[in-house]
């Protein structure tokens, strides 16, 4: 049986007894970013303090060590998502790995009149390249219906496709309503048009099951720091033939071949061509060590924990007077709420004024105020690593929410 109890003895932030307010840290934000476990903390620091050099840019031992690293962490994300190994392209995050796309291959494929389809609900990673492109090329982007309650279905995505469409791009798991889309039935429907399918996978690679191969998906953007590695790194998974007609939006040393005074050029194969400059080598070595932690944990047992305190969460804040839930049937561990007559600032205030950490306000998805009519929101996200108690501490705090002002004058 899974047991948070004992994985919290991993997480220095959790042994080091980390306060807020006067009280122990109840941390329920992890769809923002994630606590380290001391291995991915041991991994960076013996980069940093044994292994310190660039990497593919020399003859020696230690740079050698490094290379290997690089490449064995590589293989361990192509194996965590069934790519394959030259499909891994690190970036610094899922931002980067979003624009990526965009701007190295989309914006030398699209035209004008071309439709990109996205929803009200992605985040701004996933909207406002589409928009730059719009601005830029003439291309359309349009809007996918969700359903009343804000879900993707294919059947919507369907009825939306048109002769123009060339572009599907949307979050596996959304970052406020937190809602799955099985994203096999919309590849399959998007490549029998000749469409493409663009994934965010920011919150749901950490979470669940994601098989590139099985979906069908052409790219898949997530980031380290919410996966339990550190921030600053990310992963883009591309199609090899795709990525092959990316074009880096970045250019430097260690992704060309040769360049000549004349100004000729020859860049490297992938994934090397997309990768210029030094990378975040510590950062690197962090993931990999997380990824194996997430491995030897089992995502399907942290996939199920999850559910259940998910389950347990939901019912206790039900039975808060005033509560509004916005996604009780999602899947995920993110749930959206706000206090009738409280704003959503002025009750995470209150809620960090006992130690507990949510986010509020917009969440970088400022389209989905047309979708669920409120311009902010009170979001509690969890992980493998929180426990009944902490729901506990949560809901007790979200009680006292109708006299939120005291946060300000205690």
């Amino acid at each position: 049986m899974f047991d948070p109890y004992k994985v919290r003895q991993d997480f220095p932030m959790f042994r080091n007894k980390i306060q807020m307010q006067d009280h122990d840290l109840v941390f329920l934000d992890n769809a923002s970013t994630t606590f380290k476990p001391q291995c991915v903390i041991d991994a960076m620091n013996y980069y940093n303090e044994f292994e310190t050099t660039n990497s593919a840019r020399g003859d020696y031992d230690t740079m050698y060590h490094v290379d290997q690293k690089i490449h064995k962490t590589r293989q361990l994300i192509a194996d965590f998502i069934n790519a394959d190994v030259d499909e891994i392209v690190f970036t610094s995050g899922a931002t980067a790995s979003l624009n990526l796309v965009a701007f190295g291959y989309f914006a030398n494929h699209l035209k004008k009149d071309d439709e990109i389809l996205i929803t009200v609900a992605e985040h701004a990673s996933n909207t406002l390249p589409w928009y730059k492109l719009q601005e830029i090329i003439g291309c359309k982007v349009k809007f996918i219906p969700l359903t009343e309650e804000g879900r993707l279905t294919v059947e919507n995505v369907e009825k939306t496709i048109t002769k123009n469409t060339k572009v599907i791009s949307v979050a596996n798991v959304t970052n406020v309503l937190g809602f799955y889309t099985d994203m096999k039935p919309i590849c399959d429907l998007a490549h029998k048009y000749g469409i493409l399918v663009v994934c965010d996978g920011a919150q749901s690679v950490p979470h669940v099951k994601t098989d590139v191969k099985r979906l069908g998906l052409d790219f898949l953007g997530f980031s380290g720091h919410k996966m339990l590695g550190p921030t600053g790194i990310g992963v883009l998974f591309g199609r090899k033939e795709l990525l092959k007609e990316t074009q880096p939006i970045f250019y430097g040393g260690g992704m060309n071949e040769v360049f000549e005074m004349n100004g000729s050029y020859v860049l490297h194969d992938v994934p090397a061509k997309l990768e210029g400059g030094t990378k975040n080598i510590q950062a690197i070595y962090g993931l990999g060590a997380a990824i194996e932690y997430i491995n030897n944990l089992g995502l399907e047992n942290i996939s199920k924990y999850e559910k259940e305190l998910r389950a347990y969460t939901l019912e206790k804040m039900k039975k808060v007077k005033d509560i509004i839930i916005y996604n009780e049937n999602a899947e995920s561990g993110i749930i959206a709420f706000n206090m009738k007559g409280v704003f959503a600032q002025d009750l995470a205030t209150l809620l960090n004024s006992k130690g507990i950490a949510c986010r509020s306000g917009n969440h970088c998805a400022k389209n989905l105020k047309n979708q669920i009519h409120e311009i902010a929101t009170v979001r509690c996200s969890l992980y493998f690593y929180n426990t009944k108690e902490e729901i506990d501490i949560f809901v007790d705090a979200l009680k006292e929410g109708g006299n939120f002002l005291d946060a300000y004058f205690a």
